[in-house]
């Protein structure tokens, strides 16, 4: 086994045997922004939030709604199309690309694929697995004041669970019904302050049903009218290791926006899921894409991690192949877009274009907090995409799991219902609802997918989301003329060693001295 792969090994075994690190008041990083206790969930599912009352408000209240009811109701039909769509173009493409490698439903296969047929059985549904508070992406809507996103997870219903320790059968499939924190449901006297001052004041101690969803609880402002769209992740494909490849999983994500006058969702652009395809393929749409992106005002929105792509230059679907590893490769959607390694010659940025921005933010006054660099430019690139975000420090390809409270001891079930990526950013989500309550500007920006920002507290300081045992970090170079400026503060906490996971990358994760 390669060292790469050991390393992408032990850290599974981190996230899945090791119980989400708490601050040092032992007070959990999710407080105020996220609600992951397994029986208040199991409350809310079979109450007002079930997927079936909001996509359905008419339905009686604990009435579960099966796949095989959801993807006939009108404003799922294009939802489940569109799905059936792309496995036909995953199978077509694995087809042309390896034919070798059987894909098929089963373990008989090489490629083992997701049973599309779950998708219309009446022993599956979706569960509400988390509710998770995204105003920290105001900054794309502020009107809407962010987004607050109910999780669903993809579980059999026709398996009861047997003894003490069992868990639920839960399917590898997210559905992520995405939010206004503000829409056409709540009043227009509502202000962002207003929703963050509750969502702090719920998360400040153990959170009961009342204060959470009573009348001045942040789960009273959410009701159908708020809906903005539905997000799909699905572990399209899975290959076991074998003697012709590592193991590999495919993940397969698409975004639908809702058509509140249709009633009904639609196919749409991922948020900056850059189609690599296509702007390689096109001259003109090439030279459109590094005009734009080069510009100093979206240079330095990429910097902060606060950029908004254009639809002319995104995809409407992505296949995330994991484990990615640390090293630059075709399973990064950002690869073949900057000259180097890999790139062929029709590559939209030459070292000489990135040098050159620095250099004009430099001139400007613009502080640029994390790109420094061509390699920073690249991995900037990479994690402000969907696929490139999901490949970073994520549970298999997933950020949210989230909790199992289906299983007969949902405390035993999932011991961590979401990645080191989710933890580690709780702190900045955190500080901008503390912003908005207090009526100051928030500071959207966020560092790379691999490090979270700390914010100036010491919160996360020596746990697997900073410096502590399993978390990302930089090698420097013999030489520090070498030693990259966009990650050399990416270091271990003192009796740890960062040991590199790649074969030309620097990048690595903590281990103990010696081992």
């Amino acid at each position: 086994m390669s060292r790469a792969l050991r390393c992408l090994l032990v850290m599974f075994l981190l996230l899945c045997g090791a119980a989400p690190v708490r601050a040092g008041d032992d007070r959990a990083l999710e407080r105020g922004t996220a609600i992951i206790d397994p029986a208040i969930l199991r409350a809310l599912d079979q109450g007002r939030l079930g997927l079936g009352r909001m996509l359905a408000p008419e339905r009686p209240a604990g009435t579960p709604l099966p796949n095989s009811e959801l993807f006939k109701l009108s404003s799922m039909l294009p939802v489940r199309e569109a799905l059936t769509r792309e496995f036909d173009r995953y199978v077509e493409r694995h087809s042309a690309s390896l034919p070798n490698e059987s894909i098929g439903v089963g373990e008989g296969f090489a490629f083992q694929l997701f049973d599309r047929a779950l998708l219309d059985s009446a022993d599956v549904r979706f569960v509400l697995a988390g509710i998770v508070n995204r105003m920290d992406r105001a900054y794309v809507a502020p009107d809407n004041c962010g987004e607050i996103r109910l999780i669903y997870r993809l579980t059999r219903t026709d398996l009861p669970p047997i003894g003490e320790n069992a868990v639920s059968q839960r399917l590898p499939m997210t559905l992520n019904l995405v939010l206004k924190a503000k829409g056409e449901g709540n009043d227009a006297s509502l202000t962002c302050r207003e929703i963050a001052r509750r969502w702090l004041a719920a998360g400040s101690a153990s959170p009961a049903m009342e204060q959470l969803s009573g009348k001045n609880g942040p789960l009273d402002l959410i009701n159908d009218r708020n809906i903005q769209r539905i997000e799909t992740n699905l572990q399209i494909a899975h290959a076991p290791k074998s003697a012709v490849r590592d193991f590999r999983t495919d993940y397969l994500m698409k975004v639908f926006d809702y058509d509140a006058a249709a009633k009904r969702f639609a196919e749409a652009p991922m948020e900056n899921q850059i189609d690599r395809d296509r702007i390689l393929a096109d001259e003109e749409l090439r030279r459109d894409f590094k005009t734009w992106l080069l510009d100093p005002a979206h240079f330095s929105e990429l910097d902060r991690g606060t950029l908004v792509i254009p639809e002319r230059f995104l995809a409407r679907a992505a296949v995330a192949p994991t484990p990615a590893g640390f090293d630059v490769s075709d399973l990064q959607p950002e690869f073949g877009l900057v000259q180097g390694e890999g790139a062929s010659g029709n590559a939209v940025f030459s070292e000489g274009d990135v040098v050159g921005a620095l250099k004009r933010a430099a001139a400007d006054g613009t502080r640029l907090q994390n790109i420094q660099s061509l390699a920073g430019f690249e991995r900037r690139l990479n994690d402000v995409t969907c696929a490139g975000c999901h490949q970073t420090r994520g549970i298999g390809g997933f950020h949210f799991p989230g909790v199992d409270w289906m299983a007969a001891k949902p405390s035993n079930s999932t011991v961590v219902p979401a990645s080191p990526h989710f933890f580690g950013d709780q702190v900045r989500r955190r500080d901008i609802l503390t912003s908005f309550r207090d009526g100051e500007v928030p500071d959207f920006s966020r560092s790379f997918s691999n490090r979270p920002q700390l914010r100036g507290s010491s919160e996360l300081a020596g746990t697997e989301y900073s410096d502590g045992w399993g978390a990302h970090c930089y090698l420097p170079a013999a030489k520090p003329s070498e030693t990259d400026r966009s990650f050399r503060g990416w270091s271990c906490a003192e009796g740890l060693a960062c040991q590199v996971a790649g074969k030309t990358s620097h990048m690595g994760m903590c281990f103990v001295k010696g081992r």
